[in-house]
C-alpha cells in the first residue's frame, strides 16, 4: 500500500509536468481560438483586395476610372455599369481568343492527364527492360527550362507546318508538361496496395481493366490536383502563346497584350478581360478544391 510520504515525489512531478506544459497548453488554446480565425480572414480579405479592385474597375466607365480610385464606388454606386462587358463581348479579338485558350488548355490538360496516368502506372506496376533508367531520364526532364527549347521547338514546327496554330501549342504544353505529371503519378500509384491488384488480377482483370477499375478511382485525388496544376500553367500562360500563335489563334493573355494602347485608353476592354482571364481559373480550383486537398494531404502523408 502506497504511503503518503511515497505519494509525494509523484505528485510533485506531476505537478512539474503540469507546469511545464502550462505556457504550450496556453498558446495552443490562444492559437485555436477565435482570435486567430479572425485575423486569417482579414490576411484573406487582404489578398482579395486587388481581385476585388479588378471586379470594381471593369463595372466603371473610362471617364470614371481616369477621375478616381475604384474604391469610390461605395460612395457613389451609380458608377456601376456593364457597359464595359457588353462592349467586350462585340469585341471579336477578346472573345476570339477566349474560345483560342479554351481549346488550347482544354486539350493540353486532358492529354497530359492520360498520358501521364497511363506512363505512371506502367513505371509503378509493371515490367520491361530498363524501366528505372527511362524513368530516371523523365525525371531529368524536370530541371530542363522551357526558354531553352523555344528556339529548337519553333524551328521544328516551322518544318512540320505547326507554327502558328492552336496544335502547336498544344503540343509544346503537353510535351512539358508530362515529365512532372509521370512524376507526380507514378509515385502516387506506387503506393497502391500490391495486394488490392493482385485480387483484381486473380478476378481475371487485364492491365486496362486494372487501370480503369482500380488504379484510375484511388489516383482521382492526384490526377485532380495534377489537372488543377496544369490548367493553371496553361490557361495563364503567355511566353509559349507569344511565340508559337499568331492572330487568329492567340489566346486571352495575348490578345490583352495587344490591346494596350498608349496611355491604356482602352482600359474598359483590359479590366473586364483580365477579370474573366482570372475568374475562370479560381472557378475550376474552388470547383476541385476538395480534391486538391486530398491530393496534396495524400501526397503528403505518403
Amino acid at each position: 500500500m502506497t504511503t503518503q510520504a511515497e505519494r509525494l515525489p509523484e505528485t510533485a512531478a506531476a505537478d512539474g509536468v503540469k507546469a511545464k506544459q502550462s505556457l504550450g497548453s496556453r498558446l495552443v488554446e490562444r492559437v485555436s481560438g477565435g482570435l486567430i480565425s479572425v485575423f486569417l480572414v482579414l490576411v484573406g480579405l487582404f489578398w482579395l483586395v486587388p481581385t476585388i479592385g479588378l471586379l470594381i474597375s471593369s463595372l466603371r466607365t473610362p471617364q470614371d476610372l481616369a477621375a478616381t480610385g475604384w474604391w469610390k464606388v461605395f460612395t457613389e454606386p451609380s458608377q456601376m455599369t456593364f457597359d464595359s462587358y457588353d462592349k467586350l463581348l462585340h469585341n471579336s479579338d477578346i472573345t476570339g481568343s477566349i474560345v483560342n485558350t479554351v481549346l488550347i488548355t482544354v486539350p493540353a490538360t486532358v492529354l497530359v492527364i492520360v498520358i501521364g496516368a497511363l506512363a505512371g502506372y506502367a513505371f509503378a506496376w509493371m515490367e520491361f527492360p530498363g524501366r528505372d533508367w527511362w524513368f530516371m531520364g523523365v525525371v531529368g526532364l524536370l530541371v530542363v527550362p522551357v526558354q531553352v527549347a523555344l528556339i529548337p521547338i519553333a524551328e521544328l514546327f516551322g518544318k512540320l507546318g505547326l507554327f502558328g496554330n492552336i496544335f502547336g501549342v498544344i503540343l509544346f504544353h503537353t510535351g512539358f508538361g508530362l515529365p512532372f505529371a509521370v512524376f507526380l503519378l507514378r509515385n502516387f500509384f506506387a503506393e497502391i496496395p500490391r495486394e488490392l491488384l493482385e485480387a483484381a488480377r486473380l478476378d481475371g482483370a487485364g492491365e486496362l481493366r486494372l487501370f480503369a477499375r482500380v488504379v484510375m478511382p484511388l489516383g482521382a485525388p492526384a490526377i485532380a490536383s495534377l489537372g488543377i496544376f496544369q490548367f493553371l500553367w496553361v490557361w495563364n500562360d503567355m511566353l509559349i502563346a507569344l511565340v508559337f500563335t499568331d492572330a487568329d489563334s492567340q489566346p486571352i493573355t495575348v490578345a490583352l497584350q495587344t490591346q494596350m494602347r498608349a496611355f491604356a485608353d482602352n482600359v474598359d476592354v483590359l479590366a473586364p478581360g483580365a477579370f474573366i482571364s482570372m475568374v475562370i481559373p479560381l472557378l475550376v480550383f474552388f470547383a476541385f478544391q476538395r480534391q486538391f486537398v486530398s491530393g496534396v494531404m495524400a501526397g503528403a502523408v505518403k
